[in-house]
């Protein structure tokens, strides 16, 4: 909850079981989503003192590509989430590609023909679900990304809709027509039916009942663009990276879309109803600072996830140890689904402190790859970067982040960027901000990051970073 000077005034927050059933796979309950925001939601409310009347507005936003299907009349999922990590349907991408659907997806979606997408994970739950393709067809089912989940349920059923962020990550939607693209939708045998009306990420779609007051839900985006909303980044080769369970750096590209040459896809930027789309480049990591919880879940290796600074720093180096997180594949710029995790360079000396430092760096290592080929497409160098998410709390890491990739690491005074920039947009909406100028005005930097390290340092260590990514490739 934030006030007009983007105070956080209580916040809240529930983890929800991740579900693994088969390795590469990963699943959510959607029911076990919507039951932990709407208790979030009520703590929140609760623990702030202030009473729901005095709420503006609502703003929502989600992991972009985890998709649901549910019955249009009983509101139950027919599976499980298929979540955005995972590499269940990377055969059937493959199968695609070979038939020659690369570019066609590409030129009308700008995404890559990739696993990552919600499209294939749709036609998977219609492909394994007993009468679920025949359902559809019928009109009985639906779907949508977590935003049109929660708003369903949210509503009772009124509101069925999504924000063209959302839309333009289901590898569905045509980014130059602002629409659902009749023929990828026939490519997939998704029926038409089956998907959300797209609006604006910033307008007052309608109202929830929440403890007997009505309150206006008037926000939406994917949780990439709400954070380079909550950034400030509204001008052309203004770039943020979000360091969350993966790493995503998206850059402000203006009103045109930008083709990437280079690995990156073209997606949309959050806007206001009446505005201008607007585009950006991105590149994905997908194991980011879920290689912390790997290494203290499954590795037990620490038993907090603040515990890895205090062991990264027991060194000065990981004495040539590289971690490559390939868990669930490597995301943009390689897009190689079958590459598996890896540790490279152990000798008998080596021990945790040095494997944790690892995972850390290889969490920069990943984003400088990504701003790399993000260079080369902008044809313009990157000065400052903006930071948010929650290893970006993480210091040693943000240093080595300025120091690895040779710029300015800024970090906002408040971190949590992506549910500021979902307030944000709900609070144009509805009145409570009057304009862009008012907000960037308001947003400040509480930590800046120099580089530290020498161009022949910088050389050295990703020279060793690419060596270990190739050998993890050339592993399968």
């Amino acid at each position: 909850m934030f006030d007009k000077n983007l105070k956080i005034l209580s916040t809240v927050q529930h983890e929800f079981l991740q579900k693994y059933p088969k390795p590469g796979w990963v699943e959510h309950d959607p029911l076990a989503i919507y039951a932990a925001q709407l208790s979030a939601m009520t703590e929140c409310i609760a623990q702030s003192g202030i009473e729901p009347e005095e709420i503006a507005g609502i703003g929502i936003t989600n992991q972009r590509e985890t998709c649901v299907v549910w019955d249009r009349i009983s509101g139950k999922p027919v599976y499980n989430a298929i979540v955005w990590q995972c590499r269940r349907t990377a055969e059937y991408c493959e199968k695609l590609r070979n038939e020659g659907y690369e570019e066609l997806i590409r030129s009308k979606t700008g995404l890559k023909l990739d696993a990552y997408f919600s499209a294939t994970k749709i036609r998977w739950i219609l492909d394994n679900v007993e009468g679920a393709q025949k359902s559809a067809e019928k009109g009985n089912l639906i779907c949508g990304t977590i935003d049109t989940y929660l708003l369903w349920k949210l509503t009772n059923g009124r509101l069925f809709v999504t924000d063209r962020t959302n839309a333009s990550r289901t590898m569905l939607y045509n980014i130059h027509e602002d629409r659902w693209d009749e023929e990828l939708l026939k490519l997939f045998n998704i029926p038409a039916s089956m998907l959300p009306e797209i609006r604006s990420s910033s307008e007052i779609y309608g109202g929830i009942d929440f403890m007997g007051t009505p309150i206006a839900v008037c926000g939406i985006a994917g949780d990439q663009q709400a954070a380079l909303f909550g950034q400030a980044c509204f001008e052309k080769g203004m770039a943020k990276n979000t360091y969350g369970t993966g790493c995503f750096l998206l850059a402000h590209t203006g009103n045109e879309p930008v083709e990437s040459k280079n690995g990156l896809i073209t997606t949309v930027c959050a806007t206001e109803a009446g505005k201008e789309r607007e585009f950006a480049l991105e590149g994905s990591v997908f194991v980011g600072g879920a290689v912390v919880q790997w290494l203290r879940d499954e590795m037990r290796l620490i038993s907090d996830s603040y515990d890895s600074e205090y062991f990264a720093r027991k060194g000065k180096t990981t004495s040539g140890v590289y971690v490559v997180p390939a868990f669930v594949g490597l995301g943009a710029p390689f897009w190689d689904m079958n590459a598996r995790g890896a540790i490279f360079g152990l000798t008998r000396g080596s021990g945790k402190n040095q494997i944790i430092r690892a995972s850390l760096e290889s969490i920069a290592y990943q984003s400088e790859d990504l701003l790399n080929a993000m260079r080369a497409d902008l044809g313009s160098e990157i000065k400052t970067l903006k930071v948010d998410g929650g290893a970006s709390a993480n210091k040693f890491l943000m240093q080595f982040q300025a120091n690895i990739s040779d710029l300015v690491v800024e970090r906002p005074a408040s971190p949590e960027a992506t549910a500021l920039g979902a307030a944000l947009l709900a609070g144009l909406a509805c009145g409570f901000f009057e304009n862009r100028e008012e907000i960037a005005e308001k947003i400040t930097v509480s930590d800046r990051f120099e580089p530290q390290f020498s161009a022949e340092e910088r050389k050295e260590l990703l020279t060793g970073w690419h060596k270990a990514v190739a050998a993890c490739r050339a592993f399968q």
